[in-house]
């Protein structure tokens, strides 16, 4: 899943691009709210994690600059202002979520998946396309009980089909929900990494994770 992080101090914003992307998110960042918003604005993330004070817009900004976008993405906001007060104002801006800092990253991660979980209508962290089990919070994958053993970018890919099963799906929007700014793939990098899933999940592969041609992919029978 791809996520923009928005905040001002460089240390925590390291920390958080550092922690998530080991985690398996596309992070990008930026200390800046008129550059958070463009760049919300410009990418299909599916998460963004938004201080409230940046220099540029403020957080209460990028808030309303993101509420006119149609498909916009949910918005976790990660602040020092605890009270009541803004909680409230918060939620009622826009915001999906509201942590006070300081925090224990495991919750900022147990937060961050259950938004990717209701950003996809998906109840269960555990999604099953005919006998292939993906795990949403183990970040682990199985094949009729048997560990596929999958490399961060295979699962990433595996997970964004799941998330997305009896849907066809262009290479583009793969790309751009596995990928940040900073690490644009190669031209095959998609097709190339199918291939190896299709060879993993082993002879039924290719019935599972089927190629539509000049569309994309499709993990699972349509709906």
């Amino acid at each position: 899943m791809r996520l923009l992080i928005v905040e001002d101090s460089r240390a925590l914003r390291e920390s958080l691009r550092k922690g998530l992307a080991g985690a398996g998110f596309a992070v990008d960042a930026t200390g800046d709210g008129t550059e958070g918003l463009s760049l919300a604005r410009a990418n299909p993330y599916d998460l963004v994690v938004l201080d409230l004070m940046l220099p540029g817009l403020d957080g209460w900004q990028v808030l309303e600059g993101l509420r006119a976008r149609e498909d916009r993405p949910h918005v976790l906001v990660l602040t020092a202002r605890d009270a009541v007060a803004d909680r409230v104002r918060g939620l009622d801006a826009g915001a999906d979520d509201y942590l006070v800092k300081p925090f224990h990253f495991d919750e900022l991660l147990a937060r961050l998946r259950a938004l990717v979980r209701r950003r996809y209508a998906e109840r269960s962290p555990q999604v099953e396309v005919d006998g292939l089990c993906v795990d949403l919070n183990a970040r682990t994958a199985s094949y009729a009980d048997e560990p596929l053993d999958l490399s961060a970018r295979e699962y990433a890919l595996l997970e964004y089909l799941a998330l997305r099963r009896g849907q066809v799906v262009s290479r583009e929007e793969i790309e751009d929900h596995i990928y940040g700014v900073t690490k644009l793939p190669s031209s095959n990098a998609v097709d190339s990494t199918v291939c190896i899933l299709r060879a993993k999940i082993g002879p039924a592969g290719k019935q599972l994770l089927r190629t539509r041609r000049g569309r994309g992919y499709q993990l699972g029978e349509s709906a």
